[in-house]
């Protein structure tokens, strides 16, 4: 009875304390909005400077989250997610710096066009207001996330997996070091410091105070985030991508598109999970790719098609078409066309990333038009859909949503628009 009670106490607690962090957002939000482009960027270069400046005070933090995953038992992907190594840090501080870079999209005005009433009316981009972000392991989401809100006019909280809590307030300290530095809430940027799940069930059941909720995790974090949220979601489930190697590719071409889209990073959405592979090509191109991957440590899972060709990998399951790894695993099909492969796709692909390896134009544009993905390469690794490789500075994340943003989130990713009309006078008649 008393455990109970101290349960439900600690809920109260926790939620009264995101209910603050909400009413601090949505003031921070106010200021955001009308925060000139100069004090956004100002702030954002500060957050890189002192994120550079203090990489040894972030690694040391890191340390404390990586040593408590490790007696946890975590397991290598997700200990690889959660690592602050030099180039990492260096990549959140040039992230931001990227952002600062781009065109302030705020109060961009388009498509004014006059109406025979003689008002003139058009477009105006604004920011969404406040985003809640829910994510697991990946501390560098912190900076990513908190830089694109900022630059956006966006206030944010944040809410990272406590298996990264020591990391994400090391990285929160140089935010709101670099926020103070431009004269800027630092309330424009929370990082929720309760490990407690509650908090995670208040953030997104808070209407009055988030106007969006971004997850960053596992499927069954963003499938219970999508059913119990009372504000918009932004997600994507799995990133179960494809590389289709046709009849026409160039396969020395294809061998290092398909080696990097799997072996570059296992642990990531946009890691290759199922080789698709055009039959009449299949003899030549399979043991050498199969040696290739082999040798890294990749286990090999095929149909009927592809053990006839290498006989002594394992059976793919219809199971196995479906998963996303996150591993040192492939499925590989062989398919009679590019139809097959099409087909494959529609019937398995989580619509994140999809990748054709062909010399034939034609081919490629059925490809690119028929393939309904939120990103969809031709000759290239599925690595490259990602906000930095895209020039967005960063991601939010990436959305299979087909509403209100797909692929990569960036800036115009996290913003609105409304309408704006200009007239001299006129009335309705």
């Amino acid at each position: 009875m008393k455990a109970e009670i101290l349960a439900e106490e600690s809920a109260v607690e926790v939620a009264a304390y995101m209910q603050k962090l909400g009413q601090q957002a949505r003031e921070a939000s106010r200021v955001l909005a009308r925060a000139t482009t100069n004090s956004k960027n100002t702030a954002l270069l500060a957050i890189a400077k002192a994120i550079r400046s203090q990489a040894e005070i972030l690694k040391a933090a890191n340390q404390l989250d990586l040593q408590a995953g490790k007696t946890k038992g975590l397991d290598a992907a997700m200990l690889d997610r959660l690592t602050l190594t030099d180039s990492r840090i260096e990549s959140m501080a040039e992230g931001l710096e990227q952002v600062a870079a781009l065109a302030d999209p705020i109060g961009e005005i388009s498509d004014m066009r006059y109406r025979p009433s003689g008002i003139q009316l058009g477009q105006m981009r604004v920011p969404l207001g406040v985003i809640g972000i829910i994510y697991e392991s990946r501390p560098n989401v912190t900076a990513d996330a908190a830089g694109l809100c900022l630059k956006s006019g966006n206030a944010t909280i944040l809410r990272g997996g406590s298996e990264a809590i020591h990391s994400n307030q090391a990285i929160a300290a140089c935010i709101h070091q670099g926020l103070q530095q431009a004269g800027l809430p630092i309330n424009a940027v929370q990082v929720v410091e309760t490990t407690d799940r509650e908090a995670v069930a208040q953030l997104i059941t808070m209407p009055d105070y988030v106007d969006v909720i971004v997850p960053r995790g596992g499927k069954s974090l963003i499938e219970r985030i999508s059913k119990d949220a009372r504000v918009p979601v932004i997600k994507h489930l799995d990133g179960i991508c494809h590389v289709y190697v046709d009849v026409e590719a160039d396969l020395a071409m294809a061998e290092e598109i398909a080696f990097n889209a799997k072996c570059h990073r296992y642990g990531v959405c946009n890691a290759m999970e199922t080789l698709l592979v055009h039959a009449d090509i299949a003899k030549q191109f399979l043991p050498k790719m199969a040696e290739r991957f082999i040798k890294e440590g990749v286990e090999l899972r095929g149909c009927d098609k592809t053990l006839r060709i290498l006989p002594d990998i394992n059976t793919a399951t219809e199971e196995d078409w479906d998963t996303e790894y996150l591993a040192a695993i492939l499925s590989i099909r062989v398919v009679d066309n590019v139809d097959a492969a099409m087909l494959h796709i529609h019937k398995h692909s989580s619509a994140h990333t999809e990748t054709i390896v062909t010399q034939n134009y034609d081919t490629a544009r059925r490809f690119l038009q028929e393939v309904d993905s939120s990103s969809v390469l031709v000759n290239a690794s599925t690595r490259f859909a990602d906000g930095f490789e895209y020039g967005l500075g960063a991601e939010i994340g990436i959305s299979t949503d087909k509403l209100h943003a797909r692929g990569p989130v960036g800036l115009n990713g996290l913003t609105s628009q409304k309408w704006i009309v200009f007239g001299s006078g006129q009335i309705r008649k």
